[in-house]
């Protein structure tokens, strides 16, 4: 039997959940087993799970599903737990270092007890210091185990369950589980701290706990909160069944009451219309179903606090409602206050934004924007045609930079960035679909629909990990602003769990993820040989010819683009006398200028499709762009030449090694890449043996209905279990190569 039992919930979390899991196994007392209770077996936290658990005994995988929420994690946890002691570790905390060995050596000391309080650390998510909140009520503990009774002040109520060690035999006989609903640590913290016997606390920091940058779910508006006042009467029921002494009833109340009291007279987290309280406003049904409560159970002699949490006891006793509300008009102002949006600059533009955003939504308008108005490009126009097709009520309208009017597709509406009609269908559109970010001024309205598409798969580091990296740092600006675009965002797309891990990471928010695919790689699984031959010939590819697409990834710490340092010219000769080039800069340096051709490279830098140029491609060469990652839906050859990869992985950062997981052969030099050619390695056996892993982990949502999904989830309003589930790999057909090779699946 170990000695701790670490069960770690990992819902909603994958993203951190390494680093959670990393923190218990790297604890110097050993004597334990670790427990993450994944949603199913293969959501992305299971594949976290599962990695550490092949590396290590005593992680032991459980699973819970999510409709039964953080409590049902935690007792499934619990019930396959065989340590003599529980701890909970949500799955973005960690574990100090040194932590079990702190609590093995406290409970040594004191001997046998039901629960062990210990402090915990809550760590700001960017910067600050950390706080430690329950230093002052473990302060007047008694020194060694003790009575509940002779600290009063430790109802459990005030510490969330995270900041405890727990009896498993003790909850076991007490049938002591975490209740079903919202604020659970309450109904839990409180039940086990009335039944304990025996008690002890560690003075030191056992937990550290990362406050989330959206704050706590809980904190949130919603008629979750009723499920507040469900925990106060469970704990306040079981607590007068249970004949507690005066002194801990009386504490237990005022504790209880002093967490209703933080909501009702909260402005923002009660909805103001009817819903899910019963009768009358939720407010109001809030208050007063907290006033019954208050009458049923307030201990003989009771006395209200002092200052204003006194006189909101005391009109809570009296269910003056009208008095109470008055009272909270004034937090409802200072948060009107605070919630002060930005408008674009420009006194005229400001008043004319102001104007349209007093108007109705339009309930049928889609703005569409891809790289930051480049034209009709990426993720937004592949939605954009598709929902021509299944939405035909809506109506579209393209974002574009001055200039590039003309790139966009016959019938396209559009509208210019900056100018009146752009901030006019800015502040009307329900639906707003980027593959980047909307402008800074843009107001996020009740009731509009933020679709963020990304534009790749994220090799390098992104948003708020890229912190640390000094170069490309100074380049982001504000991170406070990138974040608070962040927050406009409601649906998130993802082409496979690693993306969705770490975006999780990189743009901390309460969007929704959509596993779905990217709508532009649909083309991969839908075009014919016919358009493949189409493309070819548009751009000037040779009948016969082997056409090598070189794509690298732009460098933050250049200034222009100088091809990588290779002499394409050269490999062309090198490579093989059938060998043409196809060369796309990264976007960065695309001035949307026409193409050119020296010799065997054929410039389609300028050309507007990506996609188009993969398809008329029969390898791809790349550095660490995360092209390479769309390209593989082809399932045609990848090389990646890698000459300064120590220093782009130090300078830009990366979340994995390129180069121990490539999707095919390696170079470093010019000379090796050519010979990769010359002697069709590129094309032979082991190539395929490392697409082939790298199409397993990375085309794991690309199947050619992504942008059907998306349309139907977020412009027609279906329920997720209405979308079509995605295609195995195996069952997917890509489009032919115009040089046929042999395929990896």
């Amino acid at each position: 039997m170990p000695r701790f039992s670490i069960i770690v919930p990992s819902h909603g979390v994958a993203g951190r959940l390494s680093q959670a899991l990393d923190s218990v196994l790297t604890q110097s007392f050993g004597d334990f087993e670790l427990i993450p209770v994944c949603r199913t077996p293969d959501c992305p936290a299971a594949d976290v799970s599962a990695a550490r658990a092949a590396r290590d005994t005593r992680v032991a995988p459980a699973y819970s599903p999510p409709e039964a929420g953080l409590s049902g994690a935690r007792n499934t946890g619990a019930r396959a737990a065989t340590g003599t002691y529980l701890l909970f570790l949500d799955g973005d905390d960690t574990l100090a270092p040194g932590a079990l060995t702190a609590l093995d050596a406290r409970l040594a000391r004191t001997g046998e007890v039901d629960v062990l309080y210990f402090e915990h650390e809550r760590t700001p998510w960017w910067e600050g210091e950390p706080a430690n909140p329950a230093a002052p009520l473990l302060a007047g503990a008694p020194d060694g185990a003790f009575a509940p009774d002779t600290a009063p002040r430790l109802t459990g109520v005030q510490l969330p369950a995270w900041s405890a060690a727990y009896r498993r035999v003790f909850l076991a006989e007490h049938g002591l589980a975490f209740p079903d609903g919202h604020f659970t640590d309450v109904g839990f913290g409180g039940r086990v701290a009335a039944a304990a016997g025996r008690m002890a606390v560690l003075r030191s920091v056992v937990v550290r706990h990362l406050v989330r940058r959206q704050g706590s779910r809980l904190n949130q508006p919603g008629t979750h909160h009723a499920d507040l006042l469900d925990q106060a009467e469970l704990v306040l029921t079981e607590a007068a069944a249970l004949q507690l002494s005066d002194a801990r009833r009386e504490t237990l109340f005022e504790q209880v009451f002093a967490a209703v009291l933080k909501t009702a007279a909260h402005p923002r987290r009660l909805p103001s219309r009817r819903t899910g309280f019963g009768k009358g406003s939720p407010r109001r049904a809030f208050f007063r179903r907290a006033s019954a409560l208050y009458a049923a159970h307030r201990p003989a002699g009771f006395r209200p606090p002092g200052g204003s949490l006194g006189v909101q006891h005391r009109l809570l006793a009296r269910g003056a409602y009208a008095m109470f509300r008055a009272l909270r008009g004034a937090n409802r102002a200072v948060s009107a206050a605070r919630g002060a949006v930005p408008y674009p600059r420009g006194l005229r533009t400001r008043l004319l934004y102001r104007a349209h955003l007093r108007r109705p939504l339009d309930e049928n308008l889609v703005v569409y924007c891809a790289y930051w108005g480049r034209g009709y490009a990426c993720n937004p126009a592949a939605i954009h045609a598709k929902a021509r097709e299944l939405a035909p009520h809506l109506r579209s309208v393209f974002l574009v930079e001055p200039g590039q009017e003309r790139t966009l597709p016959p019938g396209v509406e559009h509208a210019v960035i900056g100018g009146r009609r752009y901030w006019e269908v800015l502040a009307r559109a329900k639906y707003l679909v980027n593959n980047a970010n909307f402008a800074e001024g843009v107001v996020k309205r009740p009731g509009s629909v933020h679709l963020q598409t990304q534009h790749g798969t994220p090799l390098k580091k992104m948003g708020v990990d890229q912190s640390t990296y000094p170069v490309v740092a100074a380049a982001t600006g504000s991170f406070g602003k990138l974040l608070g675009r962040v927050d406009r965002w409601d649906f998130n797309l993802s082409s496979n769990r690693h993306s969705t891990q770490m975006w999780e990471r990189a743009f901390p928010g309460s969007y929704e993820h959509l596993e779905y695919g990217y709508p532009r790689n649909d083309v991969y699984y839908t075009a014919t040989a016919a358009d493949v031959a189409r493309v070819r010939a548009e751009l000037g590819v040779p009948e016969g010819a082997t056409a090598v697409l070189y794509a690298p990834t732009h460098r933050d710490w250049e200034t222009g683009f100088g091809a990588g340092g290779l002499d394409l010219e050269a490999f062309c000769e090198a490579a093989g006398e059938d060998v043409v080039v196809l060369l796309r800069a990264h976007y960065f340096y695309d001035r949307g200028g026409a193409r050119g051709r020296t010799g065997r490279v054929i410039d389609v830098t300028g050309h507007r499709s990506s996609e188009d140029v993969c398809l008329a491609a029969d390898a791809l060469v790349t550095d660490y762009s995360s092209i390479m990652f769309d390209y593989a839906n082809l399932d045609r050859p990848i090389v990646v030449y890698a000459d300064d990869w120590e220093v782009y992985r130090e300078t830009r950062g990366v979340y994995f090694d390129l180069l121990a997981e490539p999707p095919g052969p390696v170079a470093r030099t010019p000379e090796e890449l050519a010979r990769i050619f010359r002697d069709g390695a590129y094309a032979g056996a082991e190539s395929s043996a490392w697409r082939a892993a790298f199409r397993e982990r990375f085309c794991e949502f690309d199947d050619g209905r992504a942008a059907e999904r998306v349309v139907r989830r977020v412009l027609l309003g279906e329920p997720p279990e209405a979308i079509a589930p995605v295609t195995p790999l195996a069952g997917r057909v890509p489009a032919p190569a115009a040089t046929p090779l042999v395929r990896s699946q």
